[in-house]
């Protein structure tokens, strides 16, 4: 069988071995043959700079050849194809007759598992090579035997732009001459076992919006951002000693045009910054904005690492919504899902017909749990897709924080399974030592190149030194959800008030461990779905009392070591369980025990970054010193927080039970007038406006171990914040 035949069926690797322009020798004469595939054509002809050449047909398919005499600089030439029945002619550059765009050394970064700028280079780019505009396509696919572009641009025909393999990288590339922004493609794979599979890239920046799954050509260098001064606030501040007040909010069930309508990234960046801002919060978390086909994950099984959800608009209109969060003074946090991701055949998995980003063996490379598959984190390339995709929403798109979902189950070999269906370590353990050394390299590599950016775990076991640097032993993560003081919190707020003595220990057992890790408070998403009942539904008693367990809740939180988190509904008392399908009832704040509630959390935020001794020491025990946690029979805590000022300190005490506490002897920090920062009994709360009246002198009689002590007056189902 000929060369022509090979190609026609399919069965040559490297197209540029036989398409384009070929030194060769015929009848005794040196010269160039010219061979080009343009299926439908009549007539083919190779125009150069001062001559053209016309191609014979070589086979029915539409494969042309010509032969010229001499010399060639195998410079880029244009093709003149004619196509009946109107044979009006089309006039396009050879995709064959250029150069590769990749270098060897990115060929070699990337076989390393080295370029952690490796999007700018994989995946689709317009851009200019050689002289001429196109797009340059590239992707991963080492077991692959062919790899084509197929798309709007080329009727999904795999046979008209084979990519060219680059050595044993496994990398295939292709510049398509004319190809534009807002193209549709995929990559057309020829596995080893005669499958053909077509997949969408996992580099693309830009996918159709569900149900649909073709990749979508797009320039992110368009964009003119003006988030200046934030990005130099944040490279020069160290968020360990600042307050974080943080919004967790899926933004397509947050607030909807007309009921039912989605907000696009451009219509949020019109109300989402001036909310947060009224209400205090100083950083947004999103749950996950990469590209995902089912709404109903809310975004955890990822199918688009790089692309934004189209389901909001553009990647640009998203960078808009950030810009606009940035110039109003808050951070922004995106969650992020390198522990799994779904089996939807058209993207990761099985991607060239291997095993290529997951693991061969299910007791390591499935999550039974999810019915996902897990990142072989062993694998150079694949560590690398991982790290340098996280790089790549801090780079392009000014993401100031990535929350690491699931890292427990990243870390752990044996999460969620039985005895036998897990692979030991090569120590016999249980720690996955792959997925431990990518998430150092992650955090090592994010600090390294853009200082002030953050990785927050969300890990949920006792897994040590996850906030702690890696050159000191640790993962390198800024922070750490406190998981197990989210669940013991709960759990004592949800039961009746005349049983919380007896479960004390769930209120203070967190402050154990409060200072091992750098710990972020959450009261988050997962709590208030499937079942679990609102953060307002969780409470006890009527509805009174509701309101006040809520707000009493929030401010123990607020005034416990730690950054804090919210999920959007919470700042209100949303009384439905999270729709995703859904929006938040608005309407509750034509109420007025909501309206309270909302009213209460704006000032619990102002007093958290106005107040140093809230924030500054979070960290270390030196913020924070019980004065009484064993007042069992009463259902009262208290204790101070600290900042670096010795003028900075804080006295709170709160009452669990709905019963006022008249004449409530407590041991102060020392001598003088103790002001009533906020008391969450006020009546502009919707509560019974029990308190101290604006604040107390200490009376010299001992209590707490104390000279210098008060007597106070404590509000039901309410907490004092008293300052010096």
């Amino acid at each position: 069988m000929d060369q022509a035949e090979l190609f026609i069926r399919g069965q040559v690797a490297d197209p540029f071995s036989f398409l384009g322009a070929h030194s060769e020798t015929r009848g005794g004469r040196p010269g160039i043959v010219f061979r080009a595939f343009i299926p439908g054509a009549s007539l083919v002809t190779a125009l150069f700079k001062s001559e053209q050449l016309i191609l014979a047909r070589i086979h029915e398919a539409g494969l042309f050849e010509g032969f010229r005499p001499g010399p060639h600089d195998f410079a880029p030439y244009v093709l003149k194809a004619e196509f009946p029945p109107s044979d009006r002619p089309s006039h396009f550059f050879d995709a064959y007759s250029f150069r590769p765009a990749l270098s060897e050394y990115d060929v070699f970064l990337w076989s390393q598992g080295n370029h952690y700028q490796i999007y700018n280079k994989l995946g689709a780019h317009p851009l200019t090579h050689q002289g001429v505009k196109g797009v340059l396509f590239a992707v991963w696919a080492p077991s692959a035997s062919r790899v084509s572009v197929v798309g709007d641009g080329n009727f999904w025909d795999g046979r008209r732009h084979p990519m060219r393999p680059l050595g044993a990288s496994g990398i295939w590339e292709l510049f398509v001459p004319h190809a534009r922004p807002g193209a549709l493609y995929k990559y057309e794979i020829h596995t080893r076992d005669n499958q053909l599979l077509i997949k969408t890239d996992p580099l693309a920046f830009m996918l159709e919006q569900r149900p649909k799954t073709a990749s979508v050509v797009y320039d992110l260098d368009r964009y003119q951002w003006n988030d200046g001064q934030w990005l130099e606030y944040r490279a020069r501040t160290d968020f360990l000693h600042q307050p974080m007040s943080v919004y967790e909010i899926h933004l397509g069930s947050w607030r909807k045009k007309n009921g039912w309508e989605w907000l696009s990234y451009r219509e949020a960046a019109e109300e989402l910054p001036a909310y947060l801002r009224n209400m205090g919060f100083n950083w947004v978390e999103f749950l996950p904005l990469a590209e995902h086909p089912f709404d109903a994950s809310w975004g955890y099984q990822v199918t688009g690492y790089f692309a934004a959800t189209s389901r909001f608009g553009t990647p640009d209109d998203l960078r808009f919504l950030i810009d606009r969060l940035h110039r109003a003074g808050i951070g922004v946090i995106m969650d992020w899902v390198p522990a799994h991701f779904p089996r939807d055949a058209f993207a990761l998995e099985y991607f060239d017909g291997t095993h290529l980003y997951e693991h061969a063996d299910p007791r390591q490379g499935a999550h039974r749990d999810w019915g996902t598959l897990v990142f072989n984190y062993g694998r150079n390339e694949v560590k690398n897709f991982l790290v340098a995709n996280a790089l790549f929403w801090v780079d392009k798109f000014h993401i100031d924080a990535l929350r690491v979902d699931a890292v427990a189950s990243m870390i752990y070999l044996d999460y969620s399974r039985r005895e036998g269906d897990w692979i030991p370590n090569r120590y016999g353990g249980r720690e996955n030592l792959e997925a431990l050394e990518f998430l150092k390299t992650l955090n090592t590599k994010l600090y390294e190149l853009f200082p002030g950016a953050m990785t927050i775990a969300e890990e949920s076991t006792a897994f040590p030194a996850v906030s702690r640097p890696v050159h000191l032993g640790g993962l390198g993560f800024m922070f750490k959800w406190n998981m197990g003081w989210m669940h013991d919190m709960l759990d004592f707020m949800t039961k009746d008030p005349v049983h919380r003595r007896y479960h004390m220990d769930r209120l203070t057992f967190a402050l154990l461990y409060a200072f091992h890790e750098n710990f972020c408070l959450p009261l988050s998403h997962d709590e208030v779905v499937y079942g679990k009942r609102s953060l307002w539904d969780k409470m006890p008693g009527d509805y009174w009392q509701k309101c006040a367990n809520l707000r009493l809740l929030l401010g123990y939180m607020f005034a416990e070591p730690g950054k804090k988190l919210i999920f959007m509904g919470g700042e209100f008392g949303q009384r439905d369980e999270w729709n995703h399908d859904g929006q938040l009832s608005w309407e509750l704040l034509d109420s007025q025990p909501h309206q309270g509630l909302a009213a209460f959390v704006r000032d619990l935020n102002r007093l958290y970054r106005r107040e140093p001794a809230l924030y500054e020491r979070d960290f270390e025990g030196q913020g924070f010193e019980w004065v009484d946690f064993h007042d069992f029979d009463a259902t009262v805590v208290s204790f101070i927080r600290r900042g670096f000022a010795p003028e900075e300190e804080l006295l709170f005490v709160f009452n669990f039970t709905p019963v006022p506490r008249q004449g409530y002897r407590l041991g102060a920090p020392g001598w003088g007038y103790y002001r009533e920062l906020l008391n969450s009994d006020s009546s502009y709360y919707g509560g019974s406006n029990v308190g101290l009246g604006g604040g107390q002198h200490t009376e010299a009689i001992a209590s707490h171990g104390r000279p210098q002590s008060l007597n106070l007056t404590l509000p039901p189902l309410g907490f004092l914040t008293l300052k010096r």
